[in-house]
């Protein structure tokens, strides 16, 4: 659906060019929900835009559809772009028109008729849960509102791509977790491919299939949604996905553990199964649970447990862990 290929995006100072995006080539599925993750600097949003051309790529191509678009101008360039909407991090809503006139601008410009344009805008008013505030102002309107008119306005022209700017990230969590939701029900009502752009990896795990990380103008890793969470290769995705897990233990238990601390990572139906009970009958010892949590990621259980064994000679605890590693996606010892 849409062809990243060797795209670099490079910005000339007076004194050195910077490198926003570096030699990055991705391919997006048509009907997923693609996620773009990485710190502030990264180089998402820059790359995000390259789509559909609000930044142009230094070099490398975009492809749509099979058919590159990179040097698209004028009437050809405008009709890529109304197959494209774009939802911005804060919201980007003409102040002096109604719910309404927003969500209606789009269409107006594309010279549809008003008849058409107020069906469409009583339909994509319903379907974002603002039918009541059609004649209100954004000054009167919630953070999470003004976002669903740009959601509203975004699918203005039924577009067949969506790009999303950060755009939970000016909202608190409940109504990041809504506009979440919000999206989800669009996707799965309409599979458009949605193309998102975050910092946050709780955003990444709760709404994308598959995820590109990026880093420097880099994607150093890109893979399903579900196998960055449970075994991330590169060390800067491991480093994100730490801190989303949230399994940091006090530095007193370090210091006080006796024995062998052991983080063990379930993936899939084995996640739900009964492992380290069966570890006890077997090689009779006792296992202390330090931490750990399960959680979905597409549905798909993950598992992540924190666990003290003591007290084991060296041969019996390599019994034990390679019985571990047999049952579960992968055991590491960080203590011990």
């Amino acid at each position: 659906m849409v062809n990243i290929e060797h795209v670099s995006v490079e910005f000339k100072g007076k004194d050195h060019a910077f490198k926003a995006v570096n030699d990055v080539s991705l391919r997006i599925k048509k009907g997923e929900i693609f996620g773009i993750v990485g710190t502030s600097g990264a180089g998402k949003s820059t790359l995000l835009r390259t789509i559909n051309l609000l930044q142009k790529p230094t070099s490398g191509n975009i492809f749509i559809d099979s058919v590159n678009i990179t040097n698209f101008t004028g009437s050809a360039l405008r009709s890529v772009r109304h197959k494209i909407g774009m939802i911005f991090q804060h919201f980007n809503l003409i102040h002096t028109k109604t719910v309404y006139d927003n969500i209606a601008f789009p269409m107006a410009i594309s010279g549809l008729k008003q008849e058409e344009i107020k069906n469409r805008v009583l339909e994509l008013a319903k379907l974002v849960g603002l039918s009541d505030k059609i004649r209100f102002y954004p000054s009167q309107l919630s953070g999470g509102q003004k976002q669903r008119v740009g959601i509203a306005r975004a699918l203005a022209n039924k577009p067949r791509i969506l790009l999303c700017d950060e755009p939970t990230s000016a909202l608190d969590l409940e109504t990041t977790n809504s506009i979440l939701d919000l999206l989800k029900d669009i996707h799965q009502k309409t599979k458009i491919t949605t193309v998102f752009i975050t910092h946050e990896m709780d955003v990444i795990k709760k709404i994308c299939t598959r995820v590109a990380v990026m880093d420097k103008g880099v994607v150093v890793e890109s893979a399903d949604a579900y196998d960055i969470f449970a075994l991330p290769k590169h060390p800067f995705t491991k480093k994100l996905v730490s801190h989303t897990l949230n399994l940091e233990l006090p530095k007193r238990v370090f210091n006080d553990v006796k024995g062998v601390l052991l983080k063990i990572i379930y993936s899939g139906e084995k996640a739900e199964e009964s492992i380290l009970s069966d570890v006890i009958r077997k090689f009779g010892v006792d296992i202390n649970i330090l931490h750990g949590k399960i959680e979905y990621i597409n549905e798909i259980p993950l598992g992540i447990l924190i666990v003290n064994i003591k007290n084991e000679n060296g041969a019996k605890l390599d019994n034990i862990i390679k019985h571990l590693k047999q049952r579960t996606a992968s055991v590491e010892v960080f203590h011990g």
